[in-house]
C-alpha cells in the first residue's frame, strides 16, 4: 500500500465505505442513512484513498462553541498499522482546532485497546462509561477527553 491521500468525502464515497463499517464493526455498523446525515448536518468527514480504493475514514461533530466529538475512525483491516487510522485522527483534531473546538471527546470500545493507546497517544483520558452503549452486543463504550 502506498501512503494513503486524505479527501473530504463525499456522498459517492458512502456505498464504498459501508464494506469496511461491516468488516469493522458487524451488527454495530453504520447504515448508509447515517452516513447521509453527518454529511448533510455538515459534519467534518474524511476519507483515506489508496489509489481509488478507501482504506479508511473518520469523522468529527463540533457540538458546543468549544467542543466537538470524534464520531467514527475506521480503517480497513488490510491496511491496519499503517499510520491511517493515525493520519486520520490527526486531521480530525487539526479541524476541531479550525473550528475553535479546543475539547475533543470520542467513545471506544472498552475492549478496543489498540484505539485506546492511539488516543492516549494523543492526550485523550478516560473521563467516563456509557453502560450497553454499543448494540446488540451490549458491550460498554469508554468515553475520553482531550483538551487543548
Amino acid at each position: 500500500m502506498s501512503v494513503a491521500v486524505l479527501a473530504e468525502m463525499r456522498w459517492f464515497h458512502i456505498e464504498d465505505l459501508l464494506p469496511i463499517e461491516d468488516e469493522l464493526f458487524g451488527d454495530e455498523r453504520w447504515s448508509a442513512g447515517m452516513f447521509w446525515n453527518e454529511l448533510a448536518l455538515g459534519h467534518h468527514y474524511l476519507v483515506a484513498l489508496d489509489g481509488e480504493r478507501i482504506v479508511g475514514y473518520a469523522g468529527l461533530a463540533v457540538t458546543a462553541p468549544d467542543e466537538a466529538w470524534v464520531q467514527n475512525i475506521g480503517v480497513r483491516k488490510d491496511a491496519q498499522r499503517r499510520g491511517v487510522g493515525r493520519r486520520l485522527l490527526e486531521a480530525l483534531l487539526a479541524e476541531a482546532g479550525r473550528r475553535g473546538a479546543p475539547k475533543v471527546l470520542l467513545e471506544v470500545a472498552v475492549d478496543n485497546g489498540p484505539a485506546q493507546r492511539l488516543y492516549a497517544e494523543y492526550g485523550f483520558e478516560a473521563v467516563g462509561i456509557r453502560r450497553g452503549y454499543y448494540q446488540p452486543s451490549n458491550t460498554d463504550a469508554l468515553v475520553m477527553m482531550r483538551e487543548d
